[in-house]
């Protein structure tokens, strides 16, 4: 159990699970913005039914993608405990600055980054596995563009059959929210609470904890948690962003652009494909819009968002390279 832990194990959990709750706090936003900014429902509601959810999607949808992360971009085996720690210390870092500047940037781009520039620093190249590597980064560039795609048709079909009703169609897609928000948690803490689970795991199966990768049932359960807690929370700077900036959200806006990241993200999650909630979320609002007019939305905004998301990769594997510097003294 988690109290018989070495101390340096100990660390690395506690890091992992405050990763995990700025990732829940940072992210909230791409559950709950849309859904307040058409008045589906209050805040404090929002967020607490996003929690729950939240806690529940990896009991759910199983572990990939923590296999994925833990298992498949490193050699868990090889690589030292201190790499794990300075990937977590870049991420929660990268997390604090885009929150306080309200930039609703990847965590899941943070962490790779973190992990990448910390493993190759203190291993080189040939601690990182290729193949699963490249699976990342292909989930994570493909995924932004699916959620513009899918966003953009959903919005037409939508915009399609709901042509033949009155304005009161709207109440429809308001109540509809409900639905397609929790969808979208489930899917958001099936993918992103398994990225904290696969970085504890891996770091058990560095320290000689555990002997081959296995997820332990309360990982699971503190990894959950710890998103949930922080969903709870509330990143309010960053649902500005996401509800207000790009476009004037209505009913129809949030319901459609609910559904289209539900869908892309448990459909990667169950492929064990990580990706960014933000992102997805961020490309689905975007092709929601524009499916309308292309005028509609916010470009300048959604410009400023994009170059953050090329910019955490390399910040956070500088970042997790310059901590490994630091605890190679520990270790």
């Amino acid at each position: 159990m988690i109290f018989d832990l070495p101390f340096t194990v100990l660390l690395l959990v506690a890091l992992a699970l405050t990763f995990d709750f700025l990732n829940g706090f940072h992210d909230s936003s791409n559950i709950v913005a849309t859904m307040i900014a058409s008045r589906a429902m209050n805040g404090q509601r929002a967020l607490a039914i996003t929690a729950i959810a939240h806690f529940f999607g990896p009991f759910l949808f199983g572990v990939a993608v923590a296999t994925t992360v833990g298992h498949e971009v490193l050699n868990d085996v090889e690589i030292k405990l201190s790499v794990t720690m300075s990937a977590l210390v870049a991420a929660i870092i990268w997390n604090l600055i885009t929150w306080y500047f309200g930039i609703p940037s990847s965590s899941s781009h943070a962490l790779i980054g973190g992990m990448l520039g910390a493993a190759v620093l203190e291993s080189g190249w040939g601690v990182v596995k290729m193949a699963g590597l490249i699976k990342v980064l292909i989930a994570l560039t493909t995924s932004p563009i699916i959620g513009l795609t899918v966003g953009f048709i959903v919005m037409k079909v939508t915009l399609f059959l709901a042509r033949p009703f009155p304005p009161s169609i709207n109440a429809f897609f308001k109540r509809s929210q409900l639905i397609t928000a929790l969808a979208l948690a489930l899917s958001h803490g099936t993918n992103d609470a398994q990225k904290t689970m696969g970085v504890i795991t891996m770091g058990l199966v560095s320290a000689g904890v555990l002997k081959e990768f296995h997820v332990p049932f309360w990982v699971i359960v503190v990894s959950a948690a710890a998103i949930a807690l922080g969903t709870w929370l509330g990143g309010w700077r960053l649902i500005k962003t996401l509800g207000g900036k790009f476009f004037k959200i209505r009913p129809i806006h949030g319901f459609t652009a609910q559904f289209t990241s539900a869908s892309v993200i448990l459909s990667a999650s169950l492929l064990g494909g990580p990706v960014s909630t933000t992102q997805v979320v961020s490309s689905a609002i975007m092709g929601v819009g524009s499916a309308e007019r292309l005028s509609k939305v916010r470009w300048g905004v959604a410009g400023q968002i994009v170059t953050a998301w090329f910019t955490t990769i390399p910040a956070a594997a500088l970042m997790a390279a310059m901590v490994a510097l630091v605890l190679r003294q520990w270790f």
